[in-house]
């Protein structure tokens, strides 16, 4: 789906109503608190153009939410959020393109405002985690209602910053240790007062996508490329992986990886 970008100005006066134009931003009545609040604007990245549109016929149902865009990968995301400007973007974690994780990282860097959750089939601890440590603010499952979904994005632009949403099938299925249940929980202090509790807890997102690679049966070079990083780097997350969960092959990170759903065989 392609990105609707506004005509460049062509004098101070087409400048001056274009930023007047990104400044008022849309506002609805409450009708829990009858007061204005901020329609929210909402991006997409998906490769599932019926998920898209899905969501989209949904949105529309709802005067507080706003679908701006949705793209089928995340290879133009940061240019995307820069011309969109959605509050809160839905990724989802098995795309084409560049790996989700990178790209969560140089999102928040880029736009510390702007709110992201993965929304996607799997529901697993270490992809849950992977999410969290990424400084997602949630995790959403497709299986889950439509409206269930559409409520978890609303309670990501609303909540506080630091919590993590959850839908209904995610709380339901996995609850990994040292992320919070329940909306509105600080990440620093569950960070600092929860130790891991598996063996894939104590892997960094890095380290998680890293072995998602390996898994595939990529060779070191492919990975490195695949990341933007050296060869030798990655030779280090290896190390650190294997160290980590007790392995001393890299045929038995593959099996693991597959084994834990980590990699789909």
């Amino acid at each position: 789906m392609e990105v609707r970008i506004m005509p460049e100005p062509k004098n101070d006066a087409a400048i001056a109503r274009s930023v007047t134009k990104i400044l008022a931003r849309k506002k609805v009545l409450s009708k829990l608190t009858g007061t204005a609040e901020t329609v929210i604007r909402l991006m997409c990245v998906d490769d599932h153009a019926l998920l898209l549109e899905g969501i989209k016929v949904q949105v529309g149902l709802h005067p507080d939410i706003e679908f701006v865009a949705g793209f089928p990968n995340a290879a133009n995301l940061l240019e995307n959020v820069a011309v969109c400007r959605p509050d809160v973007i839905t990724l989802d974690v098995d795309m084409p393109g560049p790996d989700v994780f990178e790209v969560a990282g140089q999102l928040h860097a880029n736009f510390p405002m702007v709110r992201f959750a993965l929304l996607t089939s799997h529901v697993r601890e270490c992809l849950l985690a992977a999410a969290y440590r990424s400084n997602a603010s949630g995790y959403f499952f497709k299986g889950d209602e439509m409206n269930e979904i559409i409520d978890a994005i609303k309670r990501v632009a609303r909540s506080q910053p630091g919590s993590f949403v959850m839908t209904p099938r995610v709380l339901a299925k996995c609850a990994p240790n040292g992320i919070p249940r329940v909306t509105g929980t600080s990440r620093r202090s569950s960070r600092t007062s929860v130790a891991p509790g598996t063996l894939v807890d104590r892997l960094t997102a890095r380290e998680i996508e890293v072995l998602r690679l390996i898994g595939t049966g990529q060779s070191r070079i492919e990975i490195a490329q695949t990341l933007s990083r050296s060869p030798k780097t990655i030779d280090g997350h290896q190390e650190r992986i294997m160290k980590k969960l007790g392995i001393d092959s890299r045929s038995s990170l593959i099996r693991f990886a597959i084994r834990e759903g980590i990699t789909q065989a």
